[in-house]
This record gives C-alpha cells, structure tokens and sequence, in this order.
C-alpha cells in the first residue's frame, strides 16, 4: 500500500469546524480513532466479553509508538500522563541527586523532581544546558520542544555532555513526537504526553527506558499487568516482573488506548519526515507574516510560533473562530498536519486588523 499524502490523509480524517492552531496544546483526533473509541465504548456498554478493548489494541498502540522513536517495543512503557513517569523517575533517585532542567521547562518534567525534597536542583537557560552540566549532576531533564514558546533543544548537544559526565537524560517529547523525527534510543529515559502531536486522547502516554538505565527504577506502578505472566500474576505478589519495560507501566486506561492505536497508525502511514516539512512551512509562513507586520517571534525551528506583545490578541481571534493560546505571556500557534496555508493567512489577517 502507498503511503498516505497529508491531503488524502486531512480530507478522510480531519473536520475542524474552527480555525485549529492549537495543538501544542491538545490535537485533533483522527476521524478513525473517534469511530474505535465510539464502537469500544458500545462494546462496553452490551456486556462484550472483552469489556470493548482487549490487550492486543495496547500491544499495538506499544509498537506503533515504538516504531515512531526508533526504539524496540521491549523498551517502551505506558501510562497516562507524563507527570506519572517523572515521578517514578524522581522517586527511584537517591537523596542528595542533582538534577539540571532547563529554565522555565514545563512543570510536569520539573515538579517531580522539586517536590520531594532531598534533591539538588538546579536551573540553566536552554541555550547552555548542555554546557550546563557538571560531574556533580545526576540527571538532566529537559523538554525536547519547549511548550511556552517552541524553541527545539540542542539533543545531541545534552547527550555528549551527560555522556562525559555521567549523567543519565531524562527528555520530555510531548511538544515533539508526532513532527519532529526523534529517536529515544540516545537517551536514558524520554516521556512523551500523546493527546498534542501525536493525536491520541488524554489518557495515554509513554516512557522509554535504555536498558542500562532498567535497573535503576524502581516499577512503584507495577500491578498484575506488569508480570512476565499477566495471567498468573494476578493474586498476590507477582513472582517474576516483565523482563522488558512493561514492568514499568502505569495500568493503561482502555478507551483512550483504543484511539492511540488508531493516530498512531495515521502517523505511520503519512510518516513523520512528511508532517514536519508540511507543519514547519506553515510555521514559517507565519513567523514571516509576523515580522511583516512588525512583531519579532521568538527564533525557533519549529511548528511552535510564540509572540511576544500579542497576548491582548486572542479575544479577536477567538471571535473570529481562530483557535489558538497564551503561554508564558506570548500569542502561541502551534500547526499540525491538517492545518493549511489558509489558516496561516486567515491568523494574519485578523492580527493585522
């Protein structure tokens, strides 16, 4: 089968009945994933045997996204929200860590870390984090993408400077996964929110843990799902956890995973090199709309375009029926596959009203 073109793929999936330039911070879901999670919850709601899901729609869902960062399915853990993860990063961490994040990083790869306590934080601006690490630091967190204003970090920059230091990296990639090509196998642990980029419902989210880095978490989510043998681990102690990063999953929640496997599929049938040349043109034809119109977008290669001075502005666009968003005191649009050169210059000509 030929791969799908973005306008084949926007003309049978996507409906938005709005100006859509939102999905940093949520996306719009595929019309397939509406229609699987609707027949899932009929499902549930007769009395099927399988309760309207089953464990091979969270297997594939697993793969899919695996196959997404480049990295086998044996390393990928589940859950529902990134703070989830984080937090059994942070809990497994000795006392006394230090931990370097980037100045004003999203709160769920930070608070983790910060509300315990007993661990040494410490804060660089993104553009020197990598030379921001020292042989005291322990982890470094950071997000891939930043969520105020859209500016992509210096990945393999970070990487060789934890690598000569020893310290393990924690990325963050919910502002990422689903546009920018990203492979999780270069660092220690990635956690990606699924419901901006990658289409999926609120609900679902993933971790990747390098093997290396397997033995020092601790799986404080594990239940029965997490044992070698689901189905004898159901009472009591589980005997033997999963030998891959299933032990750490969080429980998956059913319906929201039955719409991830459907984006999933969407994203790797249009393939990512396709949607990031498609949303970072768009992204582009915004940022030089605004500067024509005399406002300075924070640099960034990226679908992500904050604006500073702009924030009074989303009364009229709402009005105009432009969705987009406030963040850290900027305007901020963020495109996605289903968006279009249209909507950029309709965005323009509200704000050069």
């Amino acid at each position: 089968m030929e791969p799908l073109t973005l306008t084949e793929a926007v003309g049978a999936e996507f409906a938005p009945e709005t100006t859509y330039l939102d999905t940093s911070t949520c996306g719009l879901l595929p019309r397939r994933g509406v229609e699987a999670v609707r027949a899932a919850a009929e499902l549930n709601a007769t009395g099927s045997p399988d309760g309207g899901s089953g464990f091979d729609t969270v297997a594939a869902a697993r793969a899919s996204f695996a196959r997404l960062v480049s990295v086998p399915g044996e390393r990928v853990a589940l859950g529902s929200a990134v703070a989830v993860h984080v937090g059994m990063i942070a809990a497994s961490l000795p006392a006394g860590a230090e931990i370097l994040c980037a100045e004003g990083d999203f709160a769920s790869v930070v608070n983790p870390f910060a509300v315990r306590g007993d661990l040494k934080m410490r804060y660089a601006p993104l553009d020197t984090l990598a030379e921001s690490v020292r042989p005291e630091t322990t982890l470094v967190a950071f997000s891939a993408v930043q969520s105020a204003d859209g500016r992509v970090a210096d990945l393999a920059a970070v990487r060789a400077a934890a690598a000569v230091h020893g310290a393990r990296t924690l990325v963050d990639a919910t502002q990422a996964a689903g546009w920018l090509p990203f492979d999780a196998g270069g660092f220690d642990y990635t956690v990606t929110g699924a419901y901006k980029y990658l289409m999926a419902p609120r609900g679902v989210s993933f971790l990747t843990v390098a093997e290396e880095a397997q033995e020092a978490l601790t799986p404080f989510h594990a239940g029965w799902m997490a044992g070698e043998d689901i189905w004898s681990s159901t009472y009591g102690p589980v005997a033997e956890l999963a030998r891959s990063a299933r032990r750490f999953d969080e429980p998956p929640p059913s319906l929201p995973y039955v719409g991830a496997e459907q984006s999933l599929a969407l994203l790797e049938e249009i393939g990512v090199e396709s949607v990031r040349a498609h949303t970072t043109a768009l992204a582009a034809r915004f940022r030089e709309g605004l500067v024509s119109l005399g406002h300075a977008p924070v640099p960034a290669d990226s679908v992500v375009v904050a604006t500073p001075g702009l924030a009074h502005r989303l009364d009229a666009l709402t009005e105009a029926d432009i969705v987009a968003s406030v963040r850290a005191g900027y305007l901020r649009a963020s495109f996605h596959l289903y968006n279009t050169d249209a909507d950029v210059d309709r965005a323009l000509d509200v704000l050069a009203g």
